[in-house]
């Protein structure tokens, strides 16, 4: 059931009414261009919405005050909140008193919540009024929505979501993090030409290394499906730096700049780095706590342990992007802080800044190009 937001109050008395509504990772690459940052922000959605929201825009806006953003949500719960960050003052509110609740069923939000927060600012972007959307709302509302009000890009199937993971050696970008359970041959392929572009724009990384996820790297392991995709993307012609197969312990060591695989085994991987990143600083802190010999050794390696910290935090890291769209989504942690959000705000400022959408239109093409030729010259 779509939760109702208490105070539907508009300024002037009157009740909110659908027609009111309707009118209403890596850091940040250095802007190079005067692109607009039109920016719709679902202002109701994750854990601590609205306020966590509104805190995040806000050091988002230090660090980017160029960004137009636009919020989409209850004024009166919002409008206090912006009263207290000058940095706000003018930004723009769409109101609706609408929100999907976090255990709303995908299907349930899709035919109901026409007037949510997030539908709006989905919407916001389809009509050209916004050039990007973030949420840190309900995951499988947010893809069914940006998929029916979006739709998908000429040559992709299915959208992906893509994120980064700290490793040793540099963040690696992973997709698909679980908006496809299942996918084929095809899928995978496309998911690789979208995490080369994706890579490309947000790390600076002319061209990017590409692993595809599998049991081995022996090239006869592995589903049909793997080694068929495999097959496709190190023949030259498809113009990708295909590097081969890659296995689990890859996702922290650096191997490759882009690993691709279905929804099932991403999502999974994700959430156990993320597991294991807690873990990891859990046992440290209880163990620089458990003798005044360690508490010494913890005061000597401070500095250091704040790095580690700082690097394993999935807020730092904060900002998944649903690519294939004919838009820009970004998805933030539900339970992100305002540092997270405003990280996840950042994802959608670069690929605003450096034309994603373009650069992507243009990688798809070429690539899908290049593929059905080689298959028709195999018939």
């Amino acid at each position: 059931m779509i939760r109702r937001i208490p105070l539907p109050l508009l300024p002037n008395g009157r009740k909110n009414s659908k027609k009111d509504a309707n009118e209403q990772r890596p850091d940040t690459i250095a802007n190079t261009s005067p692109k607009s940052l039109r920016i719709a922000i679902d202002a109701m959605g994750g854990d601590q919405a609205p306020r966590v929201v509104i805190n995040g825009l806000s050091n988002a806006m230090r660090t980017n005050p160029d960004i137009d953003p636009i919020l989409v949500g209850d004024r009166d719960l919002i409008s206090p909140l912006i009263e207290k960050h000058p940095n706000l003052a003018g930004t723009r509110i769409v109101h609706t008193t609408d929100a999907v609740a976090a255990d709303e069923k995908p299907s349930q939000a899709l035919r109901n919540g026409k007037n949510t927060s997030m539908r709006l600012a989905i919407d916001m972007v389809g009509a050209g009024e916004a050039d990007a959307v973030v949420s840190a709302g309900n995951s499988g509302a947010l893809m069914v929505m940006a998929l029916m009000g979006l739709r998908t890009m000429e040559g992709i199937d299915r959208p992906a979501l893509a994120a980064y993971v700290p490793t040793e050696e540099k963040p690696c970008c992973i997709l698909d993090l679980g908006a496809n359970i299942d996918c084929s041959t095809r899928h995978l392929v496309q998911f690789a030409i979208m995490g080369d572009a994706f890579a490309r724009v947000t790390s600076g990384r002319p061209s990017p290394s590409i692993g595809l996820l599998n049991v081995g790297e022996e090239e006869q392991k592995g589903s049909t499906k793997v080694r068929d995709a495999a097959t496709i993307l190190s023949n030259p012609e498809v113009k990708l730096n295909y590097a081969g197969f890659v296995e689990g312990d890859d996702f922290t060591r650096g191997t490759v700049d882009v690993i691709v695989t279905d929804g099932f085994s991403g999502n999974i991987a994700l959430k156990t780095a993320e597991g294991t990143a807690k873990f990891v600083t859990t046992m440290m802190r209880r163990s620089f706590k458990s003798s005044l010999l360690s508490r010494l050794g913890y005061l000597l390696a401070r500095q250091s342990l704040k790095e580690l910290r700082r690097k394993l935090n999935p807020q730092t890291y904060n900002g998944a992007v649903l690519l294939g769209l004919n838009g820009i989504v970004v998805k933030s942690h539900g339970s992100a802080d305002a540092k997270g959000f405003a990280n996840a705000i950042g994802a959608a400022v670069t690929m605003i800044r450096q034309d994603f959408m373009s650069d992507l239109k243009q990688s798809v093409e070429r690539s899908v190009m290049a593929i059905e030729t080689l298959q028709k010259d195999e018939d």
